[in-house]
């Protein structure tokens, strides 16, 4: 059984494809979120569908790889069950791939007040908030409120706060200002606050000076050493007495692991990620993994990042190890291959650290460009993605300016149940154990 249809448990039902084994794969949503571009849809530059994909059409040609679309609510370790919201299932092998979800470090109104960027429902609603900011805007005579309604803030300076940051800026001066010619453009303000003294933390201080500064001659206002003390309705507080008047909070500050009932009994880090052994099988648990976003894994004396690469190599490394045990053989430690990491700055720039180098600028940016499109799944994705890309880059026009309907209460998926753990729809126990 694999709860979650991220990339770890993607990789890792394709890796059991190929082993005499019957695999269940569960997930509370049909679709697979390739999450890297997700700020995308918030800032009007993708659809939400365009980093979507059908979870059946996946696992189409892998005949022992089962779907079933329903919430997990825990895991009994001990008889080796997972309860759903449709009952419970045995199973024989488990892997825990079931993600992360926004971290708020327990900042009063930060959870009620600003916005996340975790699910697609967020990047809908996030780009919703900023045209309806502007929308109201322009037809607001008082100018503290018309600036406040123009002020975006930006909570935390990891890649999701930066890449975010970037396109935001590029579709206020691009797009938007074409838009509402009656609007003082000059009101307007984006700004990225973190607490640390620097961007991108992890990446080296080269990458990290090149980052600040590109964000900087877009226009946003980077607030370095800027700790949050409290998210209000009408702005944010900060540690050091301030106060920023704003109508939209964006939470990018972190992440942390999902969690559920019965995974509580094993050690877990303070970003509630599982800590697991080095065949990153729970503690006294053989045959049962957690991968991606939801496992602890530490090299070299660091926590490997939350990030889709460690997911993938994770899951396909558990499922190598579920097979080694269904032969009757040990399982092999994990050891995780760095292939890098990059972040977009907007158009024509970027950061990446490949292979013990550092690359800046265009150079960046193409390679962003080429392996963010190799890996999106779906031959119409990639194609509707790279669309949209040469859309915007020749005619500097985002195309998906548009404030869809929201849900009503009680349709669709309640906003408090937006970031619970990714599982799935049990049939009840469909005989044997899985």
């Amino acid at each position: 059984m694999i709860v979650g249809a991220g990339f770890g448990g993607l990789w890792a039902a394709r890796e059991l494809a190929r082993c005499p084994v019957d695999v269940l794969l569960l997930d509370r949503r049909n679709y697979h979120l390739f999450l890297p571009l997700l700020y995308q849809v918030a800032a009007a530059e993708l659809e939400s569908e365009d980093i979507a994909y059908p979870v059946r059409s996946i696992l189409r040609g892998l005949p022992n790889v089962n779907f079933v679309l329903s919430r997990v609510r825990g895991v009994d370790l001990r008889t080796r069950e997972v309860t759903t919201d449709d009952g419970r299932i045995p199973f024989d092998y488990l892997v825990l791939a079931a993600g992360s979800t926004s971290h708020f470090f327990g900042i009063p109104g930060a959870s009620e007040h600003s916005f996340p960027l975790k699910t697609l429902g967020d990047g809908v609603a996030l780009r919703n908030q900023v045209l309806r900011a502007f929308e109201r805007a322009a037809g607001e005579p008082d100018p503290e409120r018309r600036r406040a309604a123009l002020t975006f803030v930006l909570v935390g300076g990891g890649a999701t706060g930066v890449e975010f940051s970037g396109a935001l800026a590029e579709l206020i001066r691009g797009p938007l200002r074409k838009d509402f010619p009656s609007l003082d453009f000059r009101e307007v303000k984006v700004l990225l606050v973190e607490a640390k003294e620097g961007l991108l933390f992890g990446m080296t201080e080269a990458l990290r000076r090149y980052a600040l500064e590109r964000l900087s001659r877009k226009g946003v206002d980077v607030r370095l050493g800027a700790s949050v003390r409290r998210v209000a309705k009408d702005g944010i507080h900060l540690e050091d007495g301030a106060f920023i008047p704003s109508e939209t909070t964006v939470w990018t500050a972190g992440v942390c692991g999902e969690s559920f009932e019965g995974i509580r009994s094993v050690p877990i880090s303070p970003d509630r990620r599982v800590k697991v052994t080095p065949t990153l099988e729970l503690p006294g648990c053989p045959g049962i993994y957690a991968v991606g976003d939801l496992a602890y894994f530490e090299e070299a004396g660091k926590a490997l990042p939350m990030m889709a690469p460690v997911a993938i190599q994770m899951g396909a490394a558990a499922a190598r190890n579920i097979a080694r045990q269904v032969a009757g053989q040990a399982p092999l430690p994990f050891r995780y291959r760095d292939p890098g990491s990059m972040v977009i700055l907007g158009r024509n720039a970027a950061v990446a650290h490949l292979r013990g180098r550092d690359y800046t600028g265009f150079p960046a940016w193409i390679v962003w460009l080429a392996v963010h499109i190799f890996q999106l799944i779906g031959f119409r994705n990639r194609l509707v993605v790279m669309i949209n890309w040469a859309w915007d880059y020749f005619l500097y026009e985002r195309a998906v300016r548009i404030i869809l309907p929201e849900s009503r209460p009680g349709e669709g998926i309640p906003a408090d149940e937006a970031s619970q753990p990714a599982a799935d729809n049990g049939k009840k126990a469909h005989g044997g154990r899985w």
